[in-house]
């Protein structure tokens, strides 16, 4: 049970009083030096660790991405990361360019051991790191100030003195005060001043996601003037994970600084890892979940749609779509998933997925109605539903509605000068066919004076047409909303001729306003003659 006054047991952090600090105001405008430690950090929180194979496949993805930096092992504490190191060196599989970081306890048998991987490296980094936080030394390590820095400043000393016999290796030492955030201010500074004695000071980071604020964290100490950050791809890591750096990287992207990481095929990056870690990415993760670019909500359909419908007329503009802080394409990913549908959408999702996926572009008073007959079945279901649910329920609903009526062929022809064209339409109910002849100022107008003459009265409110396709397989699709016993009723037609599918609309609607009427108000094929 939580506590009523959680102060008894737990402190807050000291705070750094700096009233003059001005680097709150800062904006990040260059990348760090990134430094990936999926195959360190990342390996040893995972149940079952990276076997040669999959650290092998890693490794040459993070070189795709970009990484310049990547921390490899532990070859101290482990005979599959040394002897992978060995392999990356003996093979020649570091590239003239790139930089491996190993690890190691400020013990000095550990610290020769790791020499010992390292030998005949062109570039690479030791990473040593002692504790340094109060309660480490006091319960774990039972050293005072003094004695933790000495084992800091004796492995210090050693890892100097291995680099000058190796002169032909490019080195670089790095020291971590372990816990730095819980170790005492004065402390900390005093330890690391002790150790960069002699060095030239690249000031990285490394943070955890413990409070969930590992990327906060991050970019605040990019601000404050850091130069250099380690994390893993998606944030895989000891406890709560490491610093996500596809996240952070992509945050600076949208702010429009390009990190120097190379996410635009994001998903095969994201399998790749899944596959090395045996861990999945949450679908909702930041730029990359399966789920990242999908949107359930109907009010979120909506403004995505209006949004991308927008970005389509000014595509030349600023990026600017609600809900969506990034391009899709930029990381490989497509629109087709942005809007899908289920119980809690709306129009907005419905229209957009028949626009997107299939060509059929819907008035907006024929959207809200199609979006009730879509919620009936997401309710009735209580399951996503799919684009190809969509599309057949409206086909269902509109374009496979021949009964009573059914078009089967028309002809038009027209005086020279005259703005009027005369009708010959081929009605089929039930098996049998009827001719119905109007003249009028253009074909549909035509056509409902053929209807009025077999005692069919329709009133045209509302029409729309546009093609379908492209090419050879092109289609018109007409959507045409009547008033018929005083009743608005929309009906949609499909045709290869434009002529023929506005015909196919009207009868549409006439089909389904008397699928709701009663059997004896129907009209009958002989009240057409």
């Amino acid at each position: 049970m939580m506590l009523s006054d959680p102060a008894k047991k737990y402190r807050q952090f000291v705070a750094v009083d700096l009233p003059d600090r001005q680097w709150p105001s800062q904006r990040i405008e260059t990348p760090p030096i990134w430094c990936s430690v999926d195959l360190r950090d990342g390996n040893q929180s995972l149940i079952d660790p990276m076997d040669h194979e999959r650290k092998q496949r890693l490794f040459d993805m993070l070189l795709k991405v970009g990484f310049k930096q990547i921390e490899v092992g532990f070859p101290s504490a482990s005979q599959t990361d040394f002897d992978f190191v060995r392999t990356l060196i003996e093979q020649d599989k570091i590239p003239e360019d790139v930089t491996i970081q190993v690890l190691t306890q400020a013990r000095p048998h550990l610290i020769e051991r790791t020499f010992e991987a390292l030998k005949g490296v062109k570039n690479a980094i030791v990473h040593v790191y002692n504790a340094t936080d109060p309660m480490f030394r006091r319960v774990v390590f039972n050293v005072d100030k003094a004695e933790c820095v000495k084992i800091a400043t004796d492995a210090t000393a050693q890892i100097r003195d291995e680099m000058k016999a190796a002169p032909e290796t490019n080195w670089t030492f790095q020291y971590s005060p372990e816990l730095f955030t819980t170790t005492e201010m004065d402390f900390a500074v005093e330890i690391v001043e002790a150790v960069a004695e002699t060095f030239r000071l690249i000031v990285s980071v490394h943070p955890h996601n413990d409070r969930g604020t590992g990327v906060a964290a991050a970019e605040l100490t990019l601000m404050a003037g850091a130069d250099r950050v380690e994390g893993t791809l998606f944030g895989n890591g000891e406890r709560t994970g490491n610093v996500d750096i596809v996240t952070l990287a992509m945050n600076m992207y949208t702010q429009g600084v390009h990190p120097q990481l190379d996410f635009s095929n994001i998903t095969p990056v994201m399998r790749e890892v899944e596959y090395c870690n045996q861990l999945p990415v949450h679908p909702r993760h930041p730029y990359v979940g399966d789920l990242v670019f999908t949107a359930f909500s109907g009010s979120h359909q909506d403004a995505i749609k209006k949004g991308m419908l927008d970005r389509r007329a000014h595509p030349e503009a600023v990026w600017d779509v609600p809900y969506l802080p990034i391009d899709p394409l930029d990381v490989g990913r497509s629109y087709e998933a942005v809007i899908r549908v289920n119980s809690q959408s709306g129009k907005g999702g419905v229209s957009y997925l028949l626009e997107q996926e299939h060509g059929i572009e819907l008035p907006r008073r024929l959207s809200i109605e199609f979006s009730q007959v879509v919620q009936e079945v997401a309710d009735r279901t209580g399951k996503e539903i799919t684009s190809q649910m969509i599309y057949q329920a409206f086909a269902d609903e509109y374009l496979e509605q021949r009964a009573p009526f059914a078009l089967v062929n028309h002809r038009l022809s027209s005086e020279p000068d005259s703005p009027k064209v005369t009708l010959g339409a081929v009605v089929e109910q039930n098996g049998e066919r009827q001719t119905l002849n109007g003249e009028g100022n253009g074909p549909l107008a035509a056509f409902v004076k053929a209807l009025a003459a077999a005692g069919h009265d329709v009133e045209i409110i509302d029409y729309h047409e546009h093609s379908r396709g492209q090419g050879a397989d092109a289609e018109a699709i007409a959507y045409v909303e009547v008033r018929i016993d005083g009743k608005a009723v929309f009906g949609v037609g499909n045709d290869e001729s434009i002529t023929s599918a506005s015909m196919k609309g009207v009868l549409s609607a006439i089909n389904r306003h008397h699928s709701t009427q009663p059997a004896a108000a129907n009209v009958t094929a002989s009240s057409l003659a």
